[in-house]
């Protein structure tokens, strides 16, 4: 199993110590630093018909379950449903976004692989989010601690 190393961990987990628990403010600025990562990445790798896939992606932060505790999805605007729900000539209905995302059936039998621009806004981005999460994290962290 490899092991990981992320850069200023140490510095940002003893700067919680000093608080003695994560702040509400500190979680949430960070989830959603390293989501716009996600998020720029999506929107960047998505493919262009319309322009729709772009415009349509949101970020929405997650119910808080567990306080100091965030969590961003990179999501499709659920306003635009009517412009992401397509018709087949044949009746059937279809989620344009998943399509792309996963790929597709042809009518002839073939199959259309999808593009995986949503998971690739992550995998290809890892690290960087990982980055910006900590920084964010340790630079709110020394607001307060500073008073």
């Amino acid at each position: 199993m490899a092991k990981y190393k992320i850069e200023g961990m140490k510095e940002l987990q003893a700067m919680f110590k000093k608080l003695e628990r994560v702040p509400q403010t500190v979680a949430t600025k960070s989830a959603r630093a390293g989501a716009t990562i996600a998020l720029r990445a999506a929107r960047a790798n998505a493919p262009v018909d319309e322009g729709n896939l772009k415009s349509g992606m949101i970020l929405k932060r997650e119910r808080r379950v567990k306080p100091g505790k965030a969590v961003y999805d990179v999501m499709m605007d659920p306003a635009k449903n009517d412009v992401f729900v397509k018709t087949t000539t044949s009746g059937k209905r279809y989620y344009y976004p998943a399509s792309q995302e996963y790929g597709f059936l042809t009518v002839d039998g073939g199959y259309i692989p999808g593009y995986r621009y949503l998971r690739k806004s992550i995998t290809e981005n890892v690290d960087a989010i990982e980055k910006k999460v900590i920084d964010t994290a340790k630079v709110t962290v020394e607001k307060i601690l500073r008073g």
